[in-house]
């Protein structure tokens, strides 16, 4: 296929929209309009515009040892089976030099992984497709199926493409210069905080850095991650912070959590970490690590939902509803406690809900609350949570003052195989996963039509 990048639409002969495949462009000769050889194609540049797509503005030409940039202006056509044809031979000869927002599909895209976000895994391109719209070339598509190593000696160039959506993913460039342009569209962000930590399970150490430097913007967000990944994992990236940037991303973590996190850094930095958390945290933390981990104490959450037992229940559902910043699995129950502390009863959200709101919490709660203390062990709790079923547990102390709440998922994350992180989880009936690479032809997403 041959089309002018520099003309204002289309040839009228082409039915649909031009693409040409970076595989059919790169080392391919470039020449003047009268097919002098000047040299060979090593990149395409592309310019990033936030959430549009990517836009063609020039190619990387190597003339000897050389490599000299040229604008997409200057190109006559792109002949995806034989020359990339310039207007003139008239070249700039100063040295190629990156640009902000640049980015060298080449050497940034092909080859490289980018993130799935439909999917969230990590994914490799394995070529890219680019889409001639309104006198300009965009980055338009990905291609993610592994080329078929003797099928591709034969095949039609133009033809076994399975691409998607450039926009379906998030591309991992490494190229810090290109990072500001690429973060307030960040779709990395929109991903659950356990997804985020299987990708870093899978990640190199260059692709940890670059999700790590994406998450790192929503400082909520990062703890959330950092909470869902494994302890050697947690314990090695924040080991090459300092002390004062492991406290800030601790004090947003649950107490439960930053205590576990904490137990497995060096020992000669726990101290100065803890120093640095903000008291009402330090003060929980001290208390969770004085706990055997597999006991009620060390798998109970100090935040919990706890008021007087008078409170009418329309206050009470309003005060779960304005408790913005603690766990959801601990708001599914209510506490009321007396002027001590004292556990008295309990009642599930859901029974307050359906229960006429002028009721007192005394009234419509259980008095007799299944509880246990800080020494039970896990099987015990598990045991225990199962026969009532329980979604939360009190622990207490000696007097009866109420120390936490133990949730059901630390319960489940305490009793499955240590290598549960690292199993696939099957998809759900519906999921339509992309085929398995190798597969390049059927059932392939349908290309979705770019705008400029």
């Amino acid at each position: 296929m041959t089309v002018s990048p520099s003309s204002s639409r289309p040839p009228a002969h082409e039915e649909q929209t031009p693409v040409v495949h970076l595989s059919s462009l790169v080392k391919r000769p470039v020449a003047d309009r009268g097919g002098r050889s000047l040299g060979r194609l090593s990149d395409v540049i592309v310019r990033l515009r936030g959430a549009d797509y990517p836009v063609v503005t020039g190619l990387v030409v190597g003339v000897g040892r050389r490599e000299l940039f040229v604008p997409v202006e200057q190109v006559a056509t792109f002949d995806g089976e034989g020359l990339v044809r310039l207007e003139s031979a008239r070249l700039d000869l100063r040295p190629f030099e990156r640009r902000e927002g640049e980015v060298l599909l080449r050497d940034d895209v092909l080859g490289h992984r980018l993130i799935d976000v439909a999917e969230a895994r990590l994914v490799r391109a394995s070529d890219v497709e680019l889409a001639y719209r309104d006198g300009q070339w965009l980055l338009s598509c990905v291609d993610t199926h592994r080329p078929h190593r003797l099928l591709g000696l034969f095949r039609d160039r133009s033809t076994g493409h399975a691409c998607r959506d450039w926009k379906a993913f998030e591309p991992l460039i490494g190229h810090s210069r290109s990072v500001l342009l690429r973060r307030p569209t960040a779709r990395i962000r929109r991903l659950r905080p356990a997804e985020i930590a299987d990708l870093l399970e899978d990640a190199s150490r260059e692709e940890e850095r670059e999700i790590l430097g994406e998450v790192g913007q929503d400082p909520e967000l990062e703890a959330d991650v950092f909470e869902e990944l494994e302890e050697d994992r947690a314990s090695r990236l924040l080991d090459a912070r300092t002390d004062a940037e492991i406290a800030a991303v601790l004090a947003r973590m649950r107490a439960d959590d930053a205590a576990d996190t904490i137990g497995d850094l060096r020992q000669d930095r726990r101290r100065p970490v803890l120093d640095l958390l903000p008291p009402g945290q330090r003060t929980k933390v001290l208390t969770l690590m004085g706990f055997n981990p597999d006991s009620a104490g060390g798998l109970m959450g100090m935040d919990f939902l706890a008021l007087p037992a008078d409170t009418p229940v329309s206050e009470a559902v309003a005060a779960v509803g304005n408790a913005c910043r603690m766990q959801p699995e601990a708001l599914t129950s209510v506490y009321t406690i007396d002027d001590d502390g004292r556990l008295l009863t309990f009642a599930p959200l859901v029974g307050l809900l359906q229960t006429d709101p002028g009721a007192r919490l005394a009234e419509v709660s259980e008095t007799d609350p299944v509880r246990v203390g800080p020494d039970t062990d896990l099987v015990d709790v598990a045991l225990l949570m199962t026969d009532y079923n329980l979604i939360t547990l009190p622990v207490v102390d000696d007097d009866g003052i109420l120390l936490g709440v133990i949730t059901v998922d630390d319960v489940l994350e305490a009793t499955l195989p240590e290598d549960w992180r690292r199993r696939e989880v099957a998809p759900p009936p519906d999921a339509h996963r992309p085929e398995e690479p190798g597969d390049t032809t059927a059932g392939s997403p349908e290309r979705e039509e770019p705008s400029p």
